[in-house]
């Protein structure tokens, strides 16, 4: 259903999602002619592939790990124009004690500066500071042998409206207005004076509720907020200017100054799809008397960083790429020149599917605390599988061509267990073919890596030749994955698919428990167990006979696999995506039986389950079959593996074949793929 209002080149448009609710399809309601044109021709609306980076955080934002190597000077392409566009971007090392570099765009990146000191800037050369900027990315220096063998990390910030700007000004030495081009109201500011010595000046909105300009923080110190009307001048700021006042640190007559001005999205945002969303927020909160706080983003976040305001504490930072998970998270502190430290216990600081929680008294009872948050990517519907999801077979670590969320990994021989390792919950482990609580190896830095997962260090893990990882980068429409705890009485669990879950995976990740597997082929009062070969169960209330939405999906009262009170879980989502993915069902017949998931150059992975009971009775009737084109889906043998039992994989039979449109079941499967009559559900991705 579609409404057009035409006027002089533009065209307004909403549609209909599929959870059925209407919404702006772009952040100003306006398509351009040319969209409207495409409209008009058959009703087809512009896709993420379409929009521009300028729409998604991934354009806006990122982290981007790497290792120094003496003499090299490294080229990061994150995808982030710096060359035309305003930025700035921070090096931070994690494995020794080093400055804080930050280099942005207005002042060249042959210029640095240090957040944790009150440096003039200083020259960039050789060091971990940006020395390029590139229009998709920066080349860092790191040419001192210092850096050989030293992590990095960089955090990339590109000025956009409602997202972020950098302004550089003169002082004046009196009171005065700085124009600035964020387009809303600044969630917070940092001021620095360039050309000689001081601190740097800080604003926030959450410092006081009613009037935070009239308090002043600063970036390179620990100290706690205080009352002092000589940097902002007692003036909040508006969507067009901020107001800086007498002190030296942000206004010396003569005096040449930089200013970071970050947004805060309230539910304005108008970025990602459908052009709604929000990707950043400055705001506060304050623990309980046991230390516990519950922040609601409305996102999850990829980035955070927390400051105490009543009294003395570093500026922590967090992120996802280095461990801010479920089961502890790394610190590294913007006013302080440490080594990254580590937090390992679970539950003190984590993300959250719409925010971040504290609990374990990590920061104290009755703390007021500031915060600034970045939205996790994902945002942009993918158009080709290869981005989102990619197999290695072989010996040691498994490699993608991105940061990867999930993977399952195995090995080929008899006796060794399914292992599936996600980012939210770091070096630790669950196995589809065993009811065993989260376990650990002990990896050094399981998923600390841009391409892949890094398995150093872990106890009992095995680096041979047989061993496989199916890889999967959450996205929008494509997959998520969720931890929640739960709550004994039914509730909704929010997620950020994006579109309707099509299959979830459940699983308790403390106490011992069956894995709980929700498909819609079968329905929202039924369900499969991942680590048995079981038919489905009947009228159960695990989901609480709701069939989930594009935001949330529903779980039981008091049932043990999937809310438990006070227990914890972990949701893995995936649904159907045009030419990536098919989540479905088919009827076996006995004979050669082609299933057409929408693909041009047929599957590369793909996972069966028979799910009926036979003669009306539950009974072991149907593994979970796993396919990949990687071992090889030919028209010959096609290897094998079983997701819920210990066996090594079978290479002799020819059960599935390629087709271009997804595959073809074989008259010669067992009934466990393709009896006569047989239900069955599956799930697959494309080459």
């Amino acid at each position: 259903m579609t409404t057009r209002d035409f006027t002089a080149n533009v065209i307004s448009a909403t549609k209909v999602v599929p959870d059925g609710n209407f919404k702006t399809s772009k952040a100003s309601g306006v398509w351009d002619i040319n969209e409207a044109l495409d409209l008009i021709k058959g009703g087809n609306w512009p896709n993420a592939a379409n929009l521009s980076p300028d729409t998604f955080v991934d354009g806006l934002f990122s982290i981007d790990l790497i290792v120094g190597a003496t003499g090299t000077a490294r080229t990061i392409n994150n995808g982030i124009d710096l060359s035309t566009k305003k930025g700035f971007v921070w090096g931070v090392s994690r494995s020794a004690a080093d400055n804080r570099r930050l280099s942005n765009t207005v002042r060249g990146a042959s210029e640095t500066l240090d957040t944790g000191n009150t440096y003039a800037e200083f020259d960039n050369a050789g060091v971990q500071g940006a020395t390029q900027f590139n229009s998709n990315g920066f080349v860092s220096g790191m040419t001192d042998s210092y850096y050989n063998n030293e992590d990095i990390v960089y955090w990339t910030f590109r000025e956009q409206p409602k997202f972020f700007d950098l302004v550089q000004f003169s002082g004046t030495g009196s009171a005065q207005n700085i124009s600035h081009s964020l387009g809303s109201v600044p969630g917070m500011i940092w001021v620095k004076r360039v050309d000689s010595t001081g601190d740097w000046a800080v604003y926030h909105r959450g410092f006081d509720s009613s009037a935070p300009e009239d308090y002043i923080a600063f970036l390179n110190k620990t100290d706690a907020i205080a009352d002092n009307n000589q940097y902002w001048n007692d003036t909040a700021p508006t969507s067009s200017v901020f107001t800086v006042g007498t002190n030296s640190a942000v206004n010396a007559s003569g005096g040449t100054y930089i200013a970071f001005i970050f947004a805060h999205n309230n539910d304005d945002g108008g970025f990602g799809e459908p052009g709604d969303q929000d990707i950043i927020k400055c705001g506060s909160f304050s623990t309980d008397s046991s230390g516990n706080a519950t922040v609601n983003l409305g996102f999850e976040p990829q980035w955070l960083m927390v400051k105490a305001t009543n009294q003395s504490y570093n500026w922590e930072i967090y992120d996802q790429m280095r461990g801010f998970g479920v089961n502890g998270h790394k610190i590294l502190i913007a006013n302080s020149g440490n080594a990254e430290g580590s937090n390992t216990t679970a539950g003190n600081t984590q993300p959250t599917s719409t925010g971040f929680s504290i609990g374990g008294n990590y920061w104290g009872a009755n703390v007021n605390l500031i915060y600034m948050a970045i939205r996790r990517g994902g945002m942009q519907t993918p158009t080709a599988a290869t981005d989102v999801f990619a197999i290695d077979t072989g010996t040691g670590d498994h490699n993608a061509s991105f940061p990867i969320d999930f993977t399952i990994t195995k090995r080929r021989v008899s006796g060794a267990s399914t292992y599936v390792m996600t980012r939210l919950t770091g070096d630790k482990y669950l196995a589809t073919n065993s009811t065993s609580v989260e376990g650990s190896f002990n990896f050094d830095n399981l998923f600390d890596d841009m391409t892949g997962v890094d398995f150093t260090g872990g106890s009992g893990w095995y680096d041979t030749s047989d061993t496989i990882g199916w890889m999967w980068k959450r996205a929008r429409g494509f997959c998520d994955v969720v931890t929640y705890t739960g709550s004994g009485s039914a509730q909704n669990v929010t997620h950020n698919l994006g579109a309707v879950p099509e299959m979830m995976w459940f699983k308790r990740r403390d106490i011992a428990a069956n894995w709980t597997v929700y498909h819609k082929s079968i329905g929202n009062d039924k369900a499969l167990t991942l680590n048995d070969d079981k038919s489905h169960l009947l009228s159960v209330g695990y989901f609480n006979s709701t069939t989930p939405t594009s935001s949330v999906f529903s779980v039981g009262e008091n049932h043990s696999l999937t809310n438990n009170n006070t227990n914890k879980y972990i949701c893995y989502l995936f649904t159907s995506l045009s030419g990536v993915s098919k989540v479905g069902g088919y009827t076996g017949t006995g004979n050669d039986l082609t299933i057409d998931c929408g693909f041009s150059s047929g599957a590369k992975f793909v996972l069966i389950k028979r799910e009926d009971r036979i003669g009306g009775s539950y009974g072991s009737n149907g593994d979970w079959y796993v396919y990949d084109s990687d071992r090889g889906i030919v028209s010959g043998n096609d290897p094998f593996l079983i997701l819920n039992d210990t066996d090594d994989e079978v290479t002799n039979t020819d059960y599935i074949d390629p087709h271009n449109s997804g595959f073809t079941v074989t008259s010669s499967a067992p009934d466990a793929l393709n009896a006569s009559g047989g239900s069955y559900i599956f799930y697959a991705i494309a080459t």
